[in-house]
């Protein structure tokens, strides 16, 4: 009997997929451990989560399109590539919307603004959910020279991810904007078809953008957010209770990973130094906001209520 039960048990365990963009030991994969760890905890084993980091699965537009059609479980995208399928989503990518680290922090962890998110993908999208918010820290500027005020990128070609907000913010600065997957962004950095690109310090070191890009400028212009999706194909077929095991699971996501992953910037940026990259601390910021403040009430009015709400959230948090 016991043999049988214990039989039983183990043929209970259903595998699910978590997919990502970037390489293990990256905000990603922290957002992917604490779940995956939490979930097995909950579900005593009979729920685990395999890992596809790296882009096995896709770029996180084809990786969202896979979660919508249900191939998919699981996936953590960028708030900015999330804009392909809900444009009002690149309100999180308005530029100085994060006063700092400690903001981003609470933000992301905050009840009404992580409860605004799920609305804004719920009523605009269908197919998915959110069920976590995730970080890879903040932005910056790398490439092959310094930028330490806003002139200094007027007429560069900057790669920008596919969002209004950036399509609106870089050309303001004075540069010109290029859309292209991530994948393609090394390659691109290192023939000049783009000058400049931006992301957070521990991305720029993992994918070795700085053999291509020896120059990090800490301009600090936009969160690195992140929003963890569960396909809707698979949330109709969980139990109730097997729902709350997942919510509970994705809530470590968004109270312990984006403090993990600002842990991981500062290791990252020592390490950075010691590859002799040119770390410039000194941007002044004051020649970017002066710019972009009066977009920020602006962008996110015309990106629709939801984008608007979630901004107001934002900038309310002390």
């Amino acid at each position: 009997m016991l043999a049988a039960s214990a039989g039983a048990g183990a043929q209970e365990a259903k595998h699910y997929r978590f997919a990502y963009d970037q390489p293990r030991n990256t905000g990603y994969s922290i957002a992917g451990d604490l779940f995956a760890d939490k979930l097995k905890e909950l579900s005593k084993g009979t729920m685990l989560i395999d890992q596809y980091p790296g882009a096995q699965l896709g770029q996180e537009p084809q990786l969202l399109q896979l979660v919508k059609a249900g191939d998919i479980e699981f996936a953590i995208i960028s708030s900015a590539n999330t804009a392909t399928i809900s444009p009002q989503a690149g309100v999180m990518s308005l530029h100085f919307l994060f006063r700092d680290e400690a903001h981003v922090i609470k933000a992301l962890a905050d009840k009404p603004v992580i409860e605004a998110i799920q609305k804004m993908i719920d009523e605009t999208t269908q197919g998915l959910h959110v069920i976590a918010t995730g970080s890879q820290g903040v932005r910056h500027m790398y490439s092959k020279k310094e930028i330490r005020k806003v002139e200094d990128i007027k007429g560069l070609k900057v790669r920008v991810q596919a969002t209004a907000t950036e399509d609106t913010m870089f050309p303001a600065y004075g540069a010109q904007t290029v859309h292209m997957p991530f994948g393609s962004v090394y390659t691109s950095l290192q023939t000049g078809v783009v000058d400049v690109a931006e992301n957070s310090i521990n991305v720029y070191l993992v994918n070795k953008h700085y053999e291509v890009a020896p120059v990090l400028n800490i301009t600090e212009h936009e969160g690195n957010n992140a929003l963890v999706f569960v396909s809707d194909k698979l949330w109709q077929t969980l139990s109730a209770e097997q729902k709350q095991w997942v919510l509970t699971a994705a809530a470590e996501i968004s109270n312990k990973e984006p403090t993990k992953a600002f842990e991981l910037e500062k290791t990252a940026a020592a390490k950075l130094k010691t590859l002799g990259v040119k770390v410039v601390e000194d941007v002044d910021k004051k020649t970017f906001t002066t710019i972009a403040d009066p977009y920020l009430d602006k962008l996110a009015k015309e990106l629709g209520p939801h984008a608007d709400k979630i901004k107001t959230l934002i900038r309310a948090i002390n």
